[in-house]
Parts: structure tokens; C-alpha cells; sequence
């Protein structure tokens, strides 16, 4: 009985001192909403299981080992960011980064993957070295307050735009670039009812409403027979053939500088624009502009992209679905925790992840994207020197797919139309360097 009696007093202790660290009075959140978002957010990015391997197997990879690189390295990132750095960020494999490191790294440019997998380690340790010198710090505090609000307004527009093509409502299109799709599929009707029972349970305050309409949702594509599961396969034995199999040595010669660069830039920034608007959407952004522990955001991303480089997968960063995660209230790090622990559980249960369609997280994106355009007027469209940048990061990130190319094209023309008009500043030295740096990539890219 004494036992038992310590046990409970153990307990209890251990209950209040995480929730004094994770600060759940002054977040005004509790264990079931935490639990909640963190599992939202991890049904919104479940995919990432499935698609990753999917790619990088294209280069000769094992399609088991990555999986399960896949699973280990986002599990390690969002536990270590929610540990750590007590943010409700998730991160995994970044989706784009997976792509140039197969399509152009590996199969135009005939590079092997273990070389490859040695860049991506390269531009992991170089996150850290400038994370401890603090210039990753410097550029955050750089950009423009006004450009925080496009970027996060921006990536609202994009998650609702990827939402809108996975649920078949936005399809490509050869004359048109898009075009609508075609609304009697039954995989289409799927995702707006999905929506529209989310968007009810959110104006009725039930907490949950988005992983709530992701589970019915994905319950009545099995039982209409909409859903098409194809199991993959993983597990921890197969990580035998990726783990520790970089090759550095090789991915240090000059002709592979650029490579190693184009990881380095597209990844800090996409991290740095994902962090702003998130911690925005959350309401974790300071009076002056400042996001607390910064420094422990920025490692953890860092050693979670060196971590997943080891263990056989490209670069590991935040998550824009990590706002559905917020979206559905989570505030702390136990929700980037517990979504990091569903990763883990998705490395045994690999097979079985599939299960959740499209058309369940598809509206749940549509969502959180029309959430994240609120503080669209804090932007001051009446200052062409403000509104003209703003616009272009806004919809450059929707339109090239890449949230470090809306906010390069924002930077850039801040600096432009600063400098035309004779309103640029001395101390603004560091957003100039900026567009100068992403003035060259563009021209690099043009010209690849």
C-alpha cells in the first residue's frame, strides 16, 4: 500500500513539473489538447512514410531502409524539437529537398546516393556551425517584420493549395497550368464533405474537429470502398542498408560545392519561413518580433538533418503541416512529441499507414490554409514599398511550390524598390546581403 501510495505521489510530482516546463498554464493548454494536435499533426504528414521511400528508392536505395529512415530521423526531430526547444514543430524529410537530391543529384547529374547522402550530411553540420555563430539568428531577425506576415499568409495558400490538389478539386492542366476537377469523383465529394464537417465542428468549438473529420473521413473511404491501400514495407532490421553509408569524402570534392550549397540555402530558408509562420499562427512570437529560444529551434533542426544523413534519408526539416497541429491547439512541446512517438510506432506499423486516404487529410490542409491568412491586414497594402514585397513572397510561395523562392522574391524586392526610392537604411546591410545571395541562386537555377 506505501508503495503504491509513493507510486501516486511520484506521479503526480512528475505531471506537475512537465507542465510547468512545457508551460501549459501560461499556453493555456492541457494533456488532451496537446495529444490531440500532435496526433492531427501526424495524420496530416502520415504520407511522408509512404512518399520519401518512394522517391529516393529511384536512386538505388532501399526502398525497406528509407522507409525506416524516414520514421527514425522524424521521430528523433520532433521529439528532440519538443524536448528541447518545447515548440509544437514537427519535422521530417522535406519534401522538394527529396526531389533534387533524387531527380537532379542522382539521376541528371550521376551522382551516387551515398555521395549525395554525404552533401546532405555536409550541409547539416554547416546549419550547426552557423547556428553556434549565431548568423542563422541574424538572418531570422533580418527579414522584415512585414514579410513574416506574407510568409506565413503565403504558406496558408500553399498547404491550401496542395490540399485542394489532393483532394481532386485543383488538377494540372497542359493549356491552363490549372483547372478545376472533376466534382462528381467520388474521391472529390469525399474531401469537401470532410471539409464541411470540419469547418462545422470548428465554429461549434469541438475541440479535435480536424482529427476528428480525418478518422470519419478515412472510416467512410473504407466503408464506400474509396480508400486503395498498397502496403510498404520497413522495420528497424532493414536500416542496415542505408545507416552510416554516406560517402563525406566524396561530396567534398569542388564539383560537388554547389550541390552541398543548394541543400544548405533551400533548407534554411524553407526552415526559417515554416518557423515564422507557425510560431505565428500559434501566437509564440514575441511584442518585438523575437522568438524565445531560437538557438534551440535552429540545433534541433540542424542535428536532425545531420541525424537523418547517417541514418539514410535527404535533408530533415520543419513541417508546414505542423500548423494543423496548432490549428487544432496544440501550443507546447509535447505536441511535436507525441507526433514524434507516432512516428515511431509508424516504424513497426510501416504497412499500415497507408491506410489513411488523401481525400481525409486533403480537407484538413484546405482548413488550416484559410486559418493561417487571419493576419493578412497586418500588412500595410497601402505603402507600395511594403505591399509590391509582401505580394511577391505571398504568391510566389503557392506558385513555385517552394517557400524559399516566395521569400527570396520578396527580399529581392525589398532591397530593389529600397534602394530606388533612397529609403534604404545602413543597418539593413544584412537584407541586402540577402537578395544579393538569392539573386545569384536564381540566376544559378535559370541557368541549370
Amino acid at each position: 500500500m506505501a508503495f503504491a501510495r509513493r507510486c501516486v505521489l511520484l506521479g503526480l510530482f512528475m505531471r506537475a513539473f512537465l507542465e510547468r516546463y512545457f508551460e501549459f498554464e501560461r499556453l493555456g493548454t492541457n494533456w488532451r489538447t496537446e495529444t490531440l494536435a500532435g496526433a492531427t499533426t501526424f495524420l496530416t504528414m502520415a504520407y511522408i512514410v509512404l512518399v520519401n521511400p518512394a522517391i529516393l528508392a529511384q536512386t538505388g536505395m532501399n526502398f525497406a531502409a528509407v522507409t525506416a529512415a524516414t520514421c527514425l530521423s522524424a521521430a528523433f526531430g520532433s521529439i528532440l524539437m519538443g524536448v528541447v526547444a518545447r515548440y509544437p514543430l514537427a519535422l521530417v524529410p522535406g519534401m522538394g529537398l527529396n526531389a533534387y537530391f533524387t531527380f537532379t543529384v542522382c539521376l541528371r547529374m550521376h551522382i551516387p546516393w551515398q555521395t549525395a547522402l554525404g552533401a546532405v550530411f555536409l550541409s547539416g553540420v554547416l546549419f550547426l556551425l552557423m547556428t553556434a555563430l549565431g548568423i542563422r539568428q541574424l538572418i531570422l531577425h533580418a527579414i522584415p517584420r512585414e514579410l513574416y506576415t506574407a510568409v506565413a499568409c503565403g504558406i496558408g495558400l500553399f498547404i491550401a493549395f496542395i490540399g485542394l490538389n489532393k483532394a481532386g478539386l485543383v488538377v494540372a492542366d497542359p493549356a491552363t497550368l490549372v483547372r478545376l476537377g472533376n466534382l462528381r469523383d467520388p474521391q472529390a465529394v469525399l474531401a469537401v464533405l470532410g471539409l464541411l464537417l470540419m469547418v462545422t465542428l470548428e465554429a461549434r468549438s469541438v475541440r479535435g474537429s480536424i482529427l476528428i473529420g480525418v478518422l470519419v473521413v478515412t472510416v467512410l473511404g473504407w466503408i464506400l470502398g474509396l480508400s486503395h491501400w498498397t502496403p510498404s514495407t520497413g522495420g528497424v532490421s532493414s536500416l542496415a542498408a542505408t545507416t552510416m553509408k554516406l560517402d563525406v569524402r566524396g561530396a567534398l570534392r569542388i564539383g560537388l560545392m554547389e550541390i552541398i550549397f543548394v541543400f544548405f540555402f533551400v533548407d534554411l530558408f524553407d526552415n526559417l519561413g515554416t518557423l515564422v509562420a507557425v510560431t505565428q499562427r500559434a501566437g509564440l512570437i514575441e511584442k518585438d518580433r523575437s522568438i524565445p529560444r531560437l538557438n534551440r529551434i535552429l540545433f534541433a533542426d540542424a542535428l536532425t538533418t545531420v541525424a537523418g544523413s547517417l541514418t539514410g534519408t535527404s535533408t530533415v526539416t520543419s513541417y508546414v503541416e505542423s500548423t494543423a497541429g496548432v490549428a487544432a491547439g496544440g501550443r507546447s512541446g509535447v505536441t511535436a512529441i507525441v507526433t514524434g512517438l507516432l512516428f515511431l510506432v509508424a516504424l513497426v506499423a510501416a504497412p499500415f499507414v497507408g491506410v489513411i486516404p488523401q481525400a481525409a487529410t486533403a480537407p484538413a490542409l484546405i482548413l488550416v490554409g484559410s486559418m493561417m491568412l487571419t493576419t493578412v491586414t497586418q500588412i500595410h497594402w497601402t505603402d507600395p514599398l511594403v505591399s509590391v514585397p509582401a505580394f511577391l513572397t505571398l504568391v510566389m510561395i503557392p506558385l513555385t511550390y517552394s517557400i524559399a523562392n516566395g521569400l527570396g522574391f520578396g527580399i529581392v524586392a525589398w532591397a530593389a524598390l529600397h534602394l530606388a526610392s533612397g529609403r534604404f537604411r545602413r543597418s539593413d546591410w544584412l537584407v541586402y546581403l540577402l537578395a544579393v545571395l538569392f539573386l545569384a541562386r536564381f540566376v544559378y537555377l535559370s541557368a541549370g
